[in-house]
């Protein structure tokens, strides 16, 4: 028995689980970065970022009484938009709390999936604390946007595919938000995994500091890793599993989301070049020979701010 909330096996039933519903992402080479470099474009996922993954994970694990409620999450908007399309996929109303700044692309795209958005909140704690009254008063089905083994197993499901594609990888580089997807793939591979996060929203840096989670105030270029927290379960997974997590500046992320856009041919936003940027800012130690996987999730910038950064403003 696993002594982790997730275990090997999990993933590989959570691959059978999404095996034809999901696309198979890619995994390229990046010369430029080193001849032994490769992206994992999940970018090109369905809703945009890896979070269909572990969503049709839970939907799956869910009963019929609980489908009936429907289900509510919370999120800067990759979760919001991978729970409205796994909730359609099964044909279950889906509610989804936001904050007055979150990304219009990212709502709207919520909204076309079929979600209810919530936008009243002005943060993402205040969202928090908003969809717990919601699940209070109504009964329907809190999925965690990342603190959920179920959840991350899905997630994990990225992990198998890296390891497929380039079976003899040394470090895959993972970018984190809330943590679910560096829970899953650490959960899924035998190699060295590195977490990314951004200096403004250090949530899984500062819960290792603490050996707790910690609430922190998020801010941060890559809204989808703008998490207040990590979990508890993330935490105790990312302990044993996860070798080391790095910090990248904002600057940093924007050198990388425009190194991807003009090298790479990836239209990431800037929370899909968080792993790339701890590469070119050498922040993640590497042995020559070595081969590393960056994790490029998350497609949905809005237009305006993706404008701004590939001209360097």
């Amino acid at each position: 028995m696993d002594p982790l909330p997730i275990s090997r096996a999990a993933v590989e039933r959570a691959a059978d689980v999404i095996r034809g519903r999901l696309h198979r992402t890619p995994t390229l080479s990046c010369r430029t970065l080193g001849p032994d470099v490769f992206l994992k474009a999940e970018l090109f996922q369905r809703t945009g970022s890896f979070k269909p993954r572990g969503m049709l994970n839970k939907l799956a694990s869910l009963t019929e009484d609980e489908k009936s409620r429907g289900i509510v999450t919370w999120s800067a908007g990759n979760a919001a938009q991978g729970a409205a399309f796994a909730a359609r996929e099964n044909g279950v109303t889906c509610r989804v709390f936001m904050w007055a700044t979150a990304n219009p692309v990212k709502v709207a795209a919520a909204r076309g999936y079929g979600a209810e958005v919530d936008l009243e909140a002005a943060s993402p704690a205040e969202a928090h604390d908003r969809l717990l009254a919601h699940v209070e008063r109504t009964g329907q089905v809190f999925v965690h946007p990342f603190d959920d083994p179920v959840l991350q197993a899905g997630h994990g499901t990225l992990g198998l595919e890296i390891v497929e594609d380039v079976p003899d990888v040394d470090t895959i580089v993972v970018p984190v938000g809330g943590g679910g997807l560096i829970a899953g793939v650490a959960s899924a591979v035998d190699c060295r995994v590195v977490g990314v996060e951004p200096e403004g929203a250090p949530s899984l840096s500062a819960a290792l500091s603490a050996g707790a989670p910690v609430r922190i105030e998020p801010l941060s270029i890559a809204d989808g890793l703008n998490a207040p927290f990590t979990g508890s379960g993330t935490l105790s997974v990312c302990r044993e599993r996860v070798d080391e997590v790095v910090l990248v500046s904002d600057y940093e992320i924007a050198e990388a989301m425009r190194f991807l856009y003009m090298r790479a041919k990836l239209a990431c936003e800037p929370a899909g070049a968080a792993a790339v940027a701890a590469l070119l800012a050498g922040k993640v130690q590497v042995e020559p020979g070595a081969r590393v996987v960056a994790v490029v999730s998350g497609g949905n910038a809005d237009p305006q701010i993706a404008a701004g950064i590939l001209a360097g403003r």
